[in-house]
């Protein structure tokens, strides 16, 4: 069921605090979908949601190439979220060392790699049952 990104109930609040992997989908060139693991923070403030990765990856690519509109989902038995967005490719110093911060915090200290970037996702649409 839809839920406003501004407005998430207490479940789902717990839930994208838990520790818990995720999926992340981009659209290549072609418009097919290229979906990979990673781990994710959300912001509740401001309907943020940050994947950390490198800037050489094609995640990073797809967006950096105009194919903005994002998905990522987590599952943990029937609970599940979520989040739909339009992205953007953050590689200044600032955003990079916040979005590390709080993948640490939700999950561990990130393995040094000085060609990370940041996917910056303005959420505009939350499904699922957490």
């Amino acid at each position: 069921m839809p839920h406003d990104p501004h407005d998430l109930g207490p479940g789902a609040r717990a839930f994208l605090a838990e520790r818990h992997l995720a999926t992340l989908t981009t659209l290549r060139p072609d418009g097919t979908p290229h979906v990979v693991p990673v781990g994710v923070t959300y912001d509740h403030d401001t309907a943020t949601a940050r994947v950390i990765t490198s800037g050489t990856s094609a995640k990073a690519a797809h967006v950096r190439a105009g194919q903005r509109r994002v998905a990522v989902c987590s599952v943990d038995g029937r609970r599940w979220l979520t989040l739909e967005g339009t992205a953007v490719v953050r590689d200044d110093a600032e955003s990079v060392a916040d979005a590390v911060a709080r993948y640490a915090r939700r999950y561990r200290q990130p393995r040094e790699n000085p060609l990370r970037v940041v996917l910056e996702i303005s959420v505009d649409r939350v499904l699922g049952n957490a």
